[in-house]
């Protein structure tokens, strides 16, 4: 059990750009061409049916004798793409440095304020949420923003709906009331465009029932009863746990990747920290950003030292990969965006290392020789085989 960072809340949102202009290691080599099919409209053509998914990546496979390769996942609770852009920014930095992340898209963020009604949560009222819904311009900027990231190779999970973390929320949620959740996530995202009426936008280039294979909670709570659901819909990971950094099996009597975010250390504090921009802030101005912005170059260096040596500690140990989770938002004046985008930036170009997303990530664990992954997962936390990885794989 951590102490001063496990498990606090968390929100969604935006952040203001201060691009390093340093060269950088491509590191999504043989990226496929961006598709030429023509979209085949779904359902009201809210989403559309446009071939396989554009520029994944090429990743290397498990071998005896080597050291595995270095995985990193960067992840967005929300997506929403408000007037600050920051789901563009990282669009953009992405890929400048050939990167894939995550994106867990709130459905109502695809559900305009006057149909709010139309989302009625698990015991709570038509149109209650605990996150505001955005503008109609920031809507119509997220449903595009969301298509082109799709395009350019990032994944769409989900963070479902309303965000609801106190009495009556996830956290006490049934199976059942964990289905109705989701089935709202998804027909918000197939449904945008009956609801909006909105014909000049293309449609998301995607099958959503196919395109969703994983979530992240409000909050990290409930995943246990989100679990059987999830199963029973062929979801193949959850991303709603805090987690040492080892590498990642299966829940109990699933078929699901237990792939919660990396607690990692702090500089600073003599405890580790969730990798999440909301629980560094936590730990630093509380769960409300701070005022004294003499604080935020100080702050800034402790988050992006944590990210960092996160990242070292698994890279020069047992190479499991390394989950981030992130918010589009201007905490404590932006350090956070500045901190993440600095170390995107910085791990991109360290040896060995892969920037995916989870679909990515499970697609890789999938294939791997299950003898060799089974070795790395008895390793423990900066642990290497006995011998070196050049002993690795030996019977």
């Amino acid at each position: 059990m951590l102490t001063g960072s496990a498990l606090i809340t968390a929100l969604a949102g935006c952040g203001p750009a201060n691009a390093p202009t340093q060269p950088v290691r491509v590191v999504q080599a043989n990226a496929k061409p961006t598709t030429s099919k023509a979209p085949r409209p779904i359902g009201d053509g809210s989403t559309a049916h446009t071939g396989p998914q554009p520029h994944q990546p090429t990743l290397p496979d498990l071998a005896a004798g080597s050291a595995p390769p270095q995985f990193v996942v960067f992840s967005w609770d929300g997506g929403g793409e408000t007037d600050a852009h920051l789901l563009t920014r990282f669009r953009t930095v992405a890929k400048e440095i050939g990167a894939s992340m995550t994106i867990f898209l709130s459905g109502i963020y695809l559900l305009r304020e006057a149909d709010a009604k139309r989302y009625h949560a698990p015991r709570h009222d038509p149109g209650d949420t605990d996150i505001p819904f955005l503008s109609d311009g920031s809507v119509k900027r997220t449903i595009e923003g969301v298509g082109a990231a799709w395009l350019e190779g990032h994944e769409i999970g989900t963070h479902f709906n309303g965000h609801f973390c106190g009495p009556g929320g996830v956290g006490d949620w049934t199976s059942k009331e964990w289905r109705d959740e989701i089935d709202q996530a998804v027909w918000m995202v197939k449904h945008w465009r009956t609801t909006t009426g909105w014909t000049s936008i293309p449609s998301l280039p995607f099958d959503y029932d196919k395109e969703l294979i994983g979530s992240r909670t409000p909050c990290l709570l409930g995943s246990d009863a989100l679990l059987p659901t999830a199963q029973k819909l062929g979801w193949r990971y959850d991303s709603s746990t805090s987690t040492r950094q080892v590498w990642p099996t299966r829940f109990e009597g699933t078929t699901m990747w237990n792939l919660g975010l990396s607690q990692i250390p702090f500089p600073g504090h003599k405890f580790e920290v969730l990798a999440m921009d909301y629980n560094y802030m936590a730990n630093q101005s509380g769960p409300q950003p701070g005022k004294d912005a003499s604080k935020y170059p100080g702050w800034k260096t402790e988050a992006l030292g944590a990210l960092l040596a996160g990242h070292q500690r698994a890279h020069t140990g047992n190479r499991a990969p390394l989950v981030i989770g992130n918010h589009f938002e201007q905490w404590n004046g932006g350090i956070y965006m500045d901190a993440i985008e600095e170390a995107m930036r910085t791990l991109a170009k360290a040896p060995d290392t892969y920037l995916v997303s989870f679909r990515q990530l499970v697609d890789w664990l999938d294939r791997q020789d299950p003898i060799l992954l089974g070795q790395l997962t008895h390793l423990d936390v900066g642990q290497v085989p006995e011998g070196g990885w050049a002993g690795f794989g030996a019977e």
